[in-house]
């Protein structure tokens, strides 16, 4: 079966130099073009999408906001993030919400073009600056869920582990065995508890917690503390 692959990203010359190197290595493949997230979404929620080379920055979407939509609305497919930086933190951070891999645009086309097979071989991708950040942040991720069992009950932080994971609240009832109606309680509950707003909000706390990190317009917000009652901007960007 011919494979299906899209290319979300709002530079149009950087697109279709992409899609020349996809369509090198797949000319037989179904390959969609998408300059926005909302297409990018409106593409997953219509077809059955076997890659999707994402832009952490466009027209819509700041930073890991937008592969926090994708992983939450479709877990089921392989992201790699294409990025301007292969700041260790954007990193990290990306790998904790499943990407498969992350390319930055100023490597050499060879070497996307060799991304890309080996993230379809199975491979996780990973910038030569950073090679250990993908098994790094999965073996950090279980404790930083520790790091919230003095705020939550148990049900609550076996809800929030299933959230990191992308879940929705439905999905999280039947691998719960507990109505959704439920979740729904719980995921409020954790909001509060965690003092935020959003699904987003509450994974990002979970991934950087021991400085607890928030992304809100596509800017790192940091906290002093979980029980901190202020925002304060960070000078860095989430990505460019």
């Amino acid at each position: 079966m011919d494979k299906t692959i899209v290319i979300s990203d709002d530079h149009p010359l950087f697109r279709q130099a992409l899609l020349a190197t996809v369509r090198s290595l797949f000319g037989s493949a179904d390959i969609l073009e998408a300059e926005s997230l909302a297409e990018t979404l409106e593409i997953l929620k219509e077809r059955q999408v076997d890659l999707l080379l994402l832009d952490l920055r466009m027209r819509d979407s700041r930073g890991l906001v937008g592969l926090m939509n994708v992983r939450s609305r479709h877990p089921e497919v392989p992201v790699v993030v294409v990025s301007a930086s292969d700041e260790a933190e954007t990193v990290r951070v990306a790998f904790l919400m499943g990407a498969k891999g992350f390319i930055v645009k100023s490597a050499p086309f060879g070497k996307i073009r060799n991304a890309i097979v080996r993230v379809f071989q199975g491979e996780t991708v990973v910038p030569s600056a950073a090679p250990t950040l993908a098994s790094d942040s999965q073996r950090e991720l279980s404790g930083d869920i520790r790091a919230f069992d003095h705020l939550l009950s148990p049900t609550q932080l076996r809800v929030l582990v299933k959230m990191t994971d992308g879940l929705l609240n439905k999905q999280i009832s039947a691998e719960l065995g507990i109505a959704e109606c439920t979740v729904k309680s719980h995921v409020t509950e954790i909001f509060r508890k965690l003092k935020v707003h959003t699904r987003v909000q509450a994974v990002i706390m979970v991934i950087s917690s021991g400085q607890a990190t928030m992304i809100t317009d596509g800017y790192l917000m940091k906290r002093s503390g979980m029980a901190g009652n202020r925002a304060v901007p960070s000078r860095q960007r989430v990505a460019p």
